[in-house]
């Protein structure tokens, strides 16, 4: 049993050190086969357009991003608020049945 624990954490460590090598990359827009590489002949030839067009890149999906949370707040609200009138529609119901309830009970 600590034959096979100890062999498993060696394989762990093995496998850690191989992700290791191969995850580095370069930036963003520093050319193709830097880890910036692939998106356009901008972003592959590096260099100043290469890091300005993966910052607008980055600038675009920030922006995408900031309006879908906008618009799942606003949902939300929405969805808030109806919840709220669905609740004081209730309550006006419930307090309708007592009201009829007590009366019933009164009549005997």
């Amino acid at each position: 049993m600590l034959r096979s624990t100890a062999s498993l954490i060696r394989k762990q460590l093995f496998q850690m050190e191989n992700l290791r090598a191969y995850s580095k990359v370069g930036d963003l827009g520093s050319g193709a086969g830097k880890g910036g590489g692939g998106g356009g002949s901008i972003r592959e030839a590096g260099g100043a357009f290469g890091a300005m067009e993966a910052a607008h890149e980055e600038e675009y999906f920030y922006k995408q991003q900031r309006e879908q949370l906008k618009r799942l707040k606003e949902d939300l609200s929405d969805e808030i608020s109806f919840h709220e009138e669905q609740i004081k529609r209730h309550q006006e119901a419930i307090d309708r049945h007592k009201k009829r309830v007590s009366s019933i009970d009164e009549e005997k």
